[in-house]
């Protein structure tokens, strides 16, 4: 397996819902962390939603980034008509069928590596499900609490964990850049580049 050029796909996830008790600042930096996906070649994977991957997708779709959704959903049908989720700004709708909990699995199986923006009750499950495939982890830090919520989580756990796979970071730029370096070492490492 020489193809070491394959693009890196970075995972974003954070709350779903809408932009209600969410600021413009916020959406902001969610778009402003999918422009930078895109801009570093890499693919954006999200789960299908609304507010912060969804304003992820806006960000790398406009900057022509290729944008992955992983819907709960068995059919596009059920997509829009049962989980009223959104199609803009994605290239592929991949349906799992399996609700949210299986969806958000295969996205992080899928992934390199794996960003936490803005999050809400959601965003706790989605956090231990990468944490057990043990992918490199971004944690972008904010006018929110979900570093600080995530971070508690880690509390008292810190002997299991590789403490070079979780990085906070409140520069997008940066944390981008420590995922996709973190992510080629893990291809290297695991299928021998």
């Amino acid at each position: 397996m020489k193809n070491s050029s394959q693009k890196i796909t970075i995972a974003a996830y954070g709350a779903s819902h809408g932009t209600q008790g969410q600021s413009l600042d916020v959406l902001e930096q969610a778009e402003n962390l999918g422009s930078i996906i895109a801009q570093h070649n890499c693919i954006l994977a999200i789960p299908a939603s609304t507010g912060f991957p969804f304003w992820v997708a806006k960000g790398a779709h406009n900057n022509d980034g290729q944008v992955v959704t992983f819907s709960p959903a068995a059919s596009e049908s059920e997509h829009i008509n049962t989980y009223d989720l959104p199609h803009k700004y994605t290239d592929i709708t991949i349906y799992s069928g399996f609700g949210y909990a299986g969806s958000d699995l295969l996205l992080s199986r899928s992934s390199d590596a794996i960003i936490f923006g803005y999050g809400g009750l959601e965003t706790a499950h989605e956090f231990w499900v990468a944490f057990q495939e043990n992918k490199p982890i971004g944690i972008l830090k904010g006018e929110w609490d979900t570093d600080e919520i995530l971070f508690g989580l880690l509390r008292g756990r810190e002997e299991s964990f590789d403490h070079h796979r979780i990085i906070f970071d409140d520069d997008p730029q940066r944390l981008v850049e420590q995922l996709i370096k973190k992510a080629k070492e893990d291809k290297t490492q695991n299928y021998h580049l």
